[in-house]
């Protein structure tokens, strides 16, 4: 089966997609960082995925992408909250997060720095320039790729159609509020066989669709 790519934003609704992916079957990375997990892996969320999605659709030229929707005035106070958390580990030299998070943190909060990220206009921005240029990007392009926002009721249909999957074949027709509040830890707590980890033994590897960059 091809590569289906989730290229939402951070705490744009990743993971309640990702949990649907499960339940219908497919093996699910929610992130990736080793040439393995992309191998495995059939659906492929966060980072980097929504950094390179260029790359990735070179790369996989008959894949399907999903971008993820949300209302500004839910996204905006809640990745504020993430970025703060995530804030230090993403600027330490001496540590902190794997070289492909930083980089993609880094590269769509850009430019990155504490008084940007804590600047809702700044935040609101990115978000914007990183959806127009998603849907400049794909324009033309319906079959390959799909925008919904998991919030609205019909989005799960709609990702349903666009994935070819009879209605039957699902438990259900609206997606799972996963990682409310704040939370991020949902993903972890769920339990699959049909889950793909992210690292080998918490190591990253040379992505493969950069191998030749």
């Amino acid at each position: 089966m091809n590569k289906i790519f989730i290229i939402g934003l951070p705490r744009t609704g990743t993971t309640s997609v990702c949990a649907a992916m499960l339940d219908l079957g497919f093996r699910v990375a929610h992130t990736a960082y080793t040439d393995r997990s992309f191998i495995e892996a059939q659906v492929i969320a966060d980072t980097p995925i929504f950094c390179d999605y260029q790359d990735l659709d070179k790369a996989y030229p008959n894949a399907k992408f999903i971008h993820l929707a949300r209302p500004m005035d839910k996204w905006l106070p809640s990745i504020g909250q993430l970025l703060a958390r995530m804030h230090v580990n993403l600027i330490r030299e001496d540590g902190g997060f794997n070289p492909i998070i930083k980089r993609c943190y880094q590269q769509i909060f850009s430019p990155y720095g504490l008084d940007n990220i804590n600047d809702i206009e700044f935040l609101a921005q990115c978000y914007q320039k990183h959806k127009a240029q998603i849907h400049q990007y794909f324009q033309g392009r319906e079959h390959h790729f799909l925008s919904i926002d998991v919030s609205v009721s019909e989005s799960y249909t709609q990702l349903l159609n666009f994935l070819a999957i009879d209605k039957s074949k699902s438990k259900t027709l609206d997606f799972k509020r996963l990682n409310t509040g704040g939370k991020i830890t949902a993903w972890k707590d769920i339990k699959s066989e049909l889950k793909i980890e992210s690292t080998n033994k918490g190591r990253v590897t040379k992505l493969p669709y950069l191998i030749s960059t």
